[in-house]
């Protein structure tokens, strides 16, 4: 059972380290692309934003499976 708590630890950890790093180079591309095209801004910014919103559910699948895990 402890082996369990390990890996549930682990795979939340993984989850909102590979989360962080992707928002960082989303966000770092976004301004990369608004800075080259300005007048795009608000089409990239939609774009951004739907793109947030998938790399946004990894960590909640992430944790739904450490809670499955850690339950079952």
């Amino acid at each position: 059972m402890e082996l369990t708590y390990i890996a549930v630890a682990v795979l939340i950890g993984v989850c909102a380290l590979g989360t962080a790093i992707g928002f960082a180079i989303l966000g770092g591309k976004f301004l990369e692309a608004t800075a080259r095209q300005p007048e795009m801004a608000p089409a990239l910014q939609t774009k951004m934003f739907i793109v947030a919103g998938l790399l946004d559910a990894v960590p909640m699948i992430g944790v739904g499976i450490a809670m499955y895990m850690l339950f079952a």
